[in-house]
């Protein structure tokens, strides 16, 4: 069970998402290619897009919005002057994450303990645009995940964190982290389990 059936996605939905996905992908690297090529006023396209997602992560570990600031202007100041060195591998998000990730935890190691987004009110994470039964759902859902990640180790509670709040495959959490993939997969699996029966009760929402 994916994490998009998980907030009661059905497969047109999905079959939607990921052409969108694709088609955002493909802008963002056609912007890198400009940004790369001499237009560099471009970049602030991709600071758009995901400064909240890079802000975000910045709260999970600093828990202060001074902190969480200076991170994301780091993270975007080390992603632009890397940008030549994306090859489209990765989508750039993931790669975006990675340097992200790479930098609070530099950070964190010298200061605090991480602390997972679904710590933080669910109402942060949801679209302005939904239906008040799709945040009602979502918002079970973010509890439940809450619950099911108290019980992980702490190092690995952003993986979790990633696939469910980011969007992240396992593969792309593995290159964000480092963490391998088997072990991305096991700790899912488990907060797997502990929301299946958790919302068992959602299912004729």
């Amino acid at each position: 069970m994916s994490n998009e059936t998980l907030l009661g996605e059905n497969k047109p939905q999905l079959q939607k998402k990921k052409e969108e996905r694709k088609e955002s992908d493909s802008n963002e690297l056609m912007i890198v290619n400009q940004v790369v090529s001499g237009q560099k006023d471009l970049f602030r396209l991709l600071v758009r897009q995901h400064e909240k997602a890079v802000y975000r992560m910045g709260l999970s570990f600093f828990r202060n919005t001074e902190d969480a600031n200076d991170f994301t202007q780091e993270v975007f100041l080390k992603a632009f002057k890397s940008l030549s060195h994306f090859e489209g591998r990765s989508r750039f998000s993931t790669w975006l994450y990675k340097i992200a990730y790479n930098t609070a935890l530099n950070e964190i190691n010298r200061r605090k303990e991480y602390h997972s987004l679904a710590e933080e009110d669910s109402s942060n994470l949801i679209n302005n645009t939904e239906t008040p039964e799709r945040i009602a759902l979502r918002d079970a859902a973010s509890k439940a995940v809450r619950e099911a990640i108290k019980e992980l180790p702490e190092r690995f509670r952003i993986c979790v964190d990633l696939f469910y709040f980011y969007d992240r495959s396992y593969q792309e959490i593995e290159v964000i982290t480092g963490i391998p993939v088997n072990t991305i997969k096991s700790n899912v699996f488990r907060s797997k389990i502990i929301l299946r029966e958790k919302l068992e009760s959602l299912k004729d929402f």
